[in-house]
C-alpha cells in the first residue's frame, strides 16, 4: 500500500499511525532487513528524505483528530473591546485563515452560509451588516456589522475580519466558541495584534509603547505624549541620533580601510570627534530633563506633609473633590500614607496625604510618620500645609522646618481663623523664608483655594517644562529603558574621545556598541530579551 509522503514525520518512523499498517512498518525498520527498507523506499513515493523532514499536514491531523500545532493555527482571535454588557463588542480576527472565517461564520441577513471555497471576501473597508451564525449548525449567533482589512493594508498587515456585535456575555461567548472550532484560529495572546504588527514592520518600539500608553492615558498630558510617540515622532529623533553616530562611524571606518592621505581627505578624524562631541552634549541634555518624560508618564508624585490637624486632608478632598480620607478634630487621625491618582490641570498627579509629623509614644501612629518622612523624600513635589494661626504665634515644629526646602511648596491655611490685622512674628519669617512659593487660604471656607490651585497648576506646568513649545520642548525619554540604552550609548561615546587615532580600531567598536544601543530603543537592533516584557502589559484584544 503506498502512502502520500506528507502525512510522515520523522518522529513517526517507528509508531504506525494504523494498526494494520505496522508489519509493513516494523519490517521497514527491522536491522535484519536494512537493504531491503533502503530499495523499498527509494522505489516508493515513501523516501526516506521525505519520512524525516515532513510534518504532518493540517487535514491529516483533522483526520487523525489530533490537536493542531501552534504553527498551524496562525490565525488568531480576541475580544478587542472590554469585556462586559454595552451598545456594541468588537471580536478581532487576524490571519491566514480569515477568508475561511468569513465565509463560515459570516451570512447576510436572510441569506445562506457560503461555501469557504468559493465564497468572495467583501469590498475592503466597508462596513456591512450580517448575521454572525454558528460555523456547524448556521444558527444565528446575532445580528451585526463586519468589516474586512485585505493584506497589507491593515494593523497587523495580515487579513482582519471585525465583528461589531452586541455586548452580552452570551454572545460573545458563542462567537468566540464558534471562532475556536474553524480549523487555523486560536485565542491570541496579549498584545499578539500588536506584536504582529511590530514584526511586520507596521509599528517600531516606542509607537508598540506610546500605543499602550494612549490606551493608558488618563490625563490630556499623557494623552499628548501618548500620541506622540504612537505617531513616530520619538521614533525619528532616535533614529537621526543613530544614523548621525553611523555616520561616524562611518568615517572611522574609512580611516580603518584607506588612511588619511591620498585616498581620502584629510581631517577625518577631527570631524568625527567634532560630530561625536555633538552628540554627547544632546544626548546629556535628553538624561539631564529631571526624569520628565517618565514622571509625566507615570504621574507627579506629590506629597502632602505638616504637623497634625494643620488641614492636611481637607485639602486632599479638595483636590479629589470627594471625601477621600477621614477629617476629625482629634490630632493623629490618619496614620498611613494614603494616595490618589487626580488630573489637575490636565496633569496626572498622584497625591499622598501623610501622617502629621510630630514626637509620639504611640507605635502605630510612630510607623506612619517614618513613612511620611519617606513620601516626602522620595516625590517629585512636596507641600507643606501649616496652620496660619500656629505659624503667627511661631510654634512651627522643628521637625517641619528641616523638611521645608526652597523647592517645598507651603500653603498656610486656616486664614478665616485669624484676624488679617495681625503682624506676623520674626519667627514666622524665618521659618518660612526659605520656600519660594506660599499662599494663603482657608479649606475649609474655600477663600483662597482658587487662586492657589492656579497657581500650584502654574508652578507644576513650569517644574515640569509642560508648556506647549512645540516638539522640540517635548521629552524624548519616556521609558526608564530608554533611559538605560541613551546612558550606555554615551559611555560608549564617552570611550571614544578617550581614544586617539593610534587606537582607531577599538575607537570605531565604541560607537558600533553606541549605534547598537540607540537602536534597541526603537527595535532597530536586537530586542528579543525585551519585547516579551512590553507585549505582555497589552490587553488580549491589542
Amino acid at each position: 500500500m503506498k502512502f502520500p509522503a506528507r502525512h510522515w514525520s520523522s518522529g513517526l518512523i517507528r509508531t504506525p499511525l494504523f494498526t494494520k499498517h505496522a508489519p509493513l512498518i516494523n519490517t521497514a525498520t527491522s536491522s535484519s532487513r536494512r537493504a531491503t527498507r533502503s530499495a523499498a523506499l527509494h522505489s516508493s513515493p515513501l523516501s526516506h528524505s521525505k519520512i524525516s523532514t515532513r510534518t504532518p499536514t493540517i487535514s491529516f491531523r483533522r483526520a487523525l483528530h489530533l490537536t493542531l500545532s501552534p504553527s498551524q493555527r496562525q490565525t488568531i482571535y480576541a475580544l478587542a473591546t472590554p469585556p462586559g454588557k454595552a451598545g456594541v463588542a468588537v471580536i478581532r480576527v487576524s490571519g491566514p485563515a480569515v477568508p475561511v472565517v468569513y465565509a463560515k461564520i459570516v451570512r447576510k441577513v436572510g441569506g445562506k452560509t457560503k461555501d469557504p471555497e468559493t465564497a468572495n471576501l467583501p469590498k475592503p473597508r466597508v462596513m456591512e451588516r450580517a448575521e454572525i451564525v454558528d460555523p456547524d449548525t448556521g444558527e444565528v449567533l446575532d445580528d451585526g456589522l463586519v468589516v474586512y482589512f485585505a493584506a497589507p493594508k491593515s494593523f497587523t498587515t495580515e487579513h482582519v475580519l471585525e465583528l461589531h456585535t452586541h455586548s452580552g456575555r452570551a454572545i460573545i461567548s458563542s462567537i468566540l466558541h464558534s471562532l475556536s472550532r474553524i480549523t487555523g484560529c486560536r485565542p491570541a495572546d496579549p498584545g499578539e495584534f500588536t506584536r504582529r504588527a511590530f514584526e511586520s514592520g507596521r509599528l517600531d518600539l516606542t509607537q508598540v509603547e506610546g500605543l499602550k500608553d494612549l490606551i493608558d492615558a488618563e490625563t490630556s498630558v499623557q494623552r499628548k505624549l501618548a500620541l506622540r510617540a504612537a505617531g513616530g515622532a520619538i521614533r525619528k529623533k532616535y533614529d537621526d541620533l543613530r544614523e548621525r553616530i553611523i555616520y561616524c562611524l562611518a568615517m572611522v571606518e574609512a580611516i580603518i580601510d584607506f588612511g588619511e592621505g591620498e585616498e581620502i581627505e584629510d581631517g577625518v578624524w577631527e570631524k568625527a570627534q567634532a560630530k561625536v562631541s555633538e552628540l554627547q552634549s544632546e544626548i546629556r541634555g535628553h538624561l539631564h530633563d529631571g526624569r520628565r518624560g517618565e514622571i509625566l508618564r507615570n504621574g507627579i508624585r506629590l506629597a502632602i506633609f505638616g504637623p497634625p490637624n494643620a488641614g492636611k486632608s481637607s485639602l486632599l478632598n479638595f483636590l479629589a473633590q470627594r471625601e477621600a480620607a477621614i477629617v476629625t478634630p482629634l490630632p493623629g487621625t490618619t496614620r498611613d500614607v494614603l494616595e490618589i491618582s487626580l488630573d489637575i490641570g490636565g496633569m496626572p498627579v498622584i497625591v499622598a496625604d501623610t501622617a502629621g509629623l510630630r514626637k509620639t509614644s504611640d507605635l502605630v501612629e510612630s510607623i506612619g510618620i517614618e513613612r511620611a518622612r519617606a513620601a516626602v523624600a522620595s516625590a517629585d513635589v512636596s507641600l507643606c500645609v501649616l496652620s496660619l494661626p500656629e505659624v503667627l504665634s511661631g510654634s512651627v515644629p522643628s521637625s517641619i522646618k528641616e523638611l521645608i526646602t526652597p523647592d517645598t511648596l507651603l500653603l498656610l491655611n486656616k486664614t478665616d481663623l485669624v484676624d488679617s490685622q495681625q503682624p506676623e512674628t520674626s519667627s514666622h519669617s524665618s521659618a518660612l523664608s526659605t520656600s519660594e512659593h506660599q499662599w494663603r487660604a482657608s479649606v475649609n471656607t474655600g477663600t483662597g483655594m482658587k487662586s492657589f490651585l492656579d497657581d500650584f497648576v502654574h508652578v507644576l506646568r513650569d517644574r515640569f517644562d509642560i508648556s506647549g513649545g512645540g516638539e522640540d520642548r517635548e521629552p524624548l525619554i519616556t521609558q526608564a529603558r530608554h533611559r538605560i540604552h541613551l546612558e550606555n550609548a554615551l559611555q560608549y561615546l564617552d570611550a571614544f574621545m578617550e581614544m586617539g587615532p593610534e587606537n582607531v580600531v577599538f575607537a570605531a567598536e565604541e560607537l558600533r556598541y553606541a549605534a547598537q544601543e540607540v537602536g534597541k530603543v526603537s527595535g532597530a537592533i536586537g530586542v528579543e530579551d525585551i519585547l516579551d516584557t512590553v507585549f505582555k502589559e497589552f490587553c488580549i484584544g491589542k
